[in-house]
């Protein structure tokens, strides 16, 4: 991390090591916060960063904060321009991730009404790299911990209390010798990755769980959703998937904002087809990553340029 990097906090930059919150704040002790993923994509082509779908990620942070009842006097340009002002001072020229953080900031611990503590915005950036290798499959493992249901907590936005679920699925796989995890619902559907919506195809037909699975509405699935239909002619069928659906699956692929398009070669010590990376996974991602790094001109309109 560069010494000289910056953060916003408190309604102005300030360097990263300044930026710090107390130990009694609302929000370490109870998740009671929303954030967000978003990525700035270097392309060393055109010496500039496109950051993907701002304005779509700071609209879902705004819908999470209403269910935590965070209310803040930005508007979704407000923070699009507080990030834009961000990037342009700490100068990355690399890929970053984007961390934006709306929170109850008020120092109460035994206070549980949101709508009697103080709220709080805070964002970081920083270099960040592949999340998962994009260029094999990965190895999965059906995880023991279940989807929470929405009807216990929000699935549909990113509250960092939820995400307690994802930690404990993906730290029992990669300690089991897996890359990824897949969580169930209750049923026993399938809801998602740890950290990344599923999409599996079968006789050339493309399923992903529907939005009352549990599963996150993530930006990177809607934007998948399009591109499958716009490049391939293909409409992806939302629907309930039931766990054994995916052993027999032609390909798998994992979808969002760190993992971008990353291909499952194996679930349960079971390949998925020959274990090898999909025809149309391989194409998926190649048309992926020239939208998201501001190659396809079709999508310029998803990509802010820094």
């Amino acid at each position: 991390m560069k010494e000289n990097t910056w953060a916003y906090i408190g309604g102005k930059q300030v360097k990263l090591v300044d930026a710090k919150v107390g130990i009694m704040t609302h929000a370490l002790h109870y998740g009671t916060a929303v954030f967000e993923g978003i990525r700035g994509n270097w392309n060393n082509a055109h010496n500039k960063m496109y950051v993907f779908r701002l304005r779509e990620h700071y609209e879902r942070l705004i819908r999470g904060c209403s269910i935590l009842r965070i209310n803040l006097p930005y508007s979704v340009e407000e923070y699009c321009q507080i990030t834009i002002e961000l990037l342009k001072k700490n100068n990355f020229q690399e890929d970053v991730y984007i961390r934006p953080l709306a929170f109850k900031g008020a120092e109460m611990v035994a206070n549980l009404k949101l709508h009697e503590l103080e709220d709080e915005f805070a964002l970081i950036i920083l270099p960040f790299g592949s999340y998962i290798d994009n260029d094999k499959p990965i190895r999965c493992q059906t995880s023991s911990w279940r989807r929470p249901e929405d009807a216990i907590m929000p699935t549909g936005v990113k509250i960092t209390g939820l995400y307690t679920t994802s930690i404990l699925a993906k730290t029992e796989a990669v300690m089991a010798g897996y890359d990824e995890a897949i969580l169930l619902n209750n049923d026993g559907t399938v809801s998602e990755g740890s950290g990344e919506n599923l999409f599996m195809i079968k006789d050339g037909i493309i399923s992903t769980p529907t939005e009352t699975d549990n599963c996150l509405l993530g930006i990177t699935r809607d934007s998948v959703i399009e591109l499958a239909k716009k490049y391939f002619n293909k409409n992806v069928v939302q629907r309930r998937i039931h766990r054994s659906e995916l052993y027999l699956a032609d390909e798998i692929f994992l979808t969002g904002t760190a993992a971008h398009v990353t291909s499952v070669g194996e679930l349960d010590n079971r390949k998925i087809s020959d274990g090898k990376i999909g025809e149309f996974t391989k194409n998926l991602q190649k048309r992926y990553f020239d939208t998201v790094t501001g190659a396809n001109s079709d999508y310029l309109n998803w990509c802010t340029k820094i």
